[in-house]
């Protein structure tokens, strides 16, 4: 019996063996041991730090998000065939796809704090302002400043380590606001802490670059979509590039329906609203509004897109900086702006300063010649009441009032404002 299983054994065996064999003659490549095929390599994209702005760190936003550059899981809409080049660093912004999964894709924005053209002249006014050459190690050279020494060994972020910094957000600083700022700073492990012991001197340094060329990032964070407010989410930074969640600009708009045009309208006007009044006694305004300041999301949800030009006073608190020590300007006061520009006085800020911005620059071209008269007659007269309002407050808020209300039941109720929609069907608030 022994036997005859060792036979059998020696049988399976040789049949392996031959199988084997035959295979491998088969597949000359895979016979020839002295001459293998060369790997598979798989098509990879090629980020350059420069690109990226990685070059320039820790003069920079944040390295967050760098790691899904790399592992090409953001991708540039016109970038999504191994072939195909980085798109130009020259531009502004730029339109991407976001995955978490490698399967389902999500629009995203990209966007520089600043133009590329204006981030290179700021690195040449940091090398020969501070070390008297062309070029230099930015983070070596904003090192050595007064203000940064003052941040190394500040325990807490306070009024004067931020004055004359150019961002809207911090002409008028309160105590309260800045320890929002480090408490929820998004480039470093969440400490929930109001002190800075969490963060190191290279995150220091990017927090008061990122404060000192452009706040939007920073009020993404500090405020972010998830408790509500009008702003898109934040996803994290690499190098000098934001990535955030995707809107279109209001401008895209123009020439919508009527029925879009008055439901964005009265968004926007409600959005004003809550930037005055909010729980948290925090009063918004803007310094400058255009097309792009505002997007709109896919679902027809309208947001701020660009918080760049939103000032911020505390009601609460109010400002902790008279206006003679925002005069007081570094190297950080003018790395985006000249450093001869004056800066708006706290006091002279009004309530309906944004609504009159707003009635000048945007309204009129989003509802102009939409509606039928005598409607139309009437929009337009509380539009240029509106906009002509500067001495007159109780003029602007009853010219808008009674706008929203003529525009109220111009919107429709459909699957096109997702954002509402089937609510809308079922409450008397639309």
């Amino acid at each position: 019996m022994g036997r005859w299983i060792c036979c059998l054994c020696s049988r399976v065996a040789d049949s392996l063996m031959l199988l084997l064999v035959l295979a491998l003659s088969c597949n000359p490549s895979t016979a020839a041991g002295a001459s293998p095929t060369a790997p598979h390599v798989k098509p990879s994209y090629s980020f350059g730090r420069t690109f990226l702005g990685l070059d320039k760190c820790n003069a920079c936003i944040g390295t967050s998000i760098c790691k899904k550059f790399f592992k090409e899981e953001i991708r540039f809409d016109t970038w999504l065939s191994s072939h195909l080049k980085l798109p130009p660093s020259y531009l502004l912004s730029y339109s991407g796809n976001y995955t978490d999964d490698a399967k389902s894709w999500r629009l995203v924005d990209i966007t520089r704090l600043t133009t590329k053209y204006q981030h290179d002249r700021a690195d040449k006014r940091i090398c020969t302002s501070l070390l008297k050459t062309k070029t230099c190690s930015l983070e070596r050279a904003l090192r050595r400043t007064h203000r940064f020494q003052k941040w190394l060994r500040a325990k807490r972020l306070t009024p004067d380590l931020v004055q004359g910094l150019s961002s809207p957000m911090l002409r008028c600083p309160s105590q309260r606001l800045l320890d929002r700022i480090v408490r929820r700073y998004a480039e470093v492990p969440d400490a929930g802490s109001i002190y800075m012991d969490h963060l190191t001197d290279r995150d220091k340094l990017r927090l008061l670059y990122t404060l000192s060329v452009n706040s939007h990032p920073i009020l993404l964070q500090i405020f972010p979509d998830v408790e509500g407010w009008p702003f898109p989410r934040y996803l994290g930074s690499c190098g000098r590039l934001v990535v955030s969640a995707s809107t279109r600009p209001l401008r895209d708009f123009y020439g919508a329906a009527p029925e879009v045009a008055a439901d964005l309208a009265l968004q926007l006007l409600a959005v004003l609203r809550s930037m005055g009044t909010n729980d948290l006694n925090y009063f918004f305004y803007f310094t400058h509004v255009d097309a792009g300041t505002f997007g709109v999301f896919s679902n027809g949800h309208l947001f701020i897109r660009d918080a760049s030009m939103l000032g911020i006073i505390d009601k609460e608190e109010g400002s902790q900086l008279i206006d003679g020590q925002q005069e007081y300007k570094d190297i950080f006061s003018c790395l985006t702006v000249d450093c001869q520009s004056a800066f708006v006085s706290c006091n002279s800020i009004r309530e309906k300063h944004s609504l009159v911005m707003v009635c000048r620059e945007l309204l009129p071209k989003l509802l102009k010649g939409k509606f039928l008269q005598p409607v139309q007659e009437k929009i337009d007269g509380f539009l240029q009441h509106c906009a002509n309002g500067l001495a007159d407050d109780q003029g602007v808020s009853e010219a808008v009032a009674k706008l929203a209300e003529l525009l109220k039941p111009l919107r429709s109720c459909d699957s096109r404002f997702a954002y509402r929609y089937p609510d809308c069907k079922y409450s008397d608030k639309y």
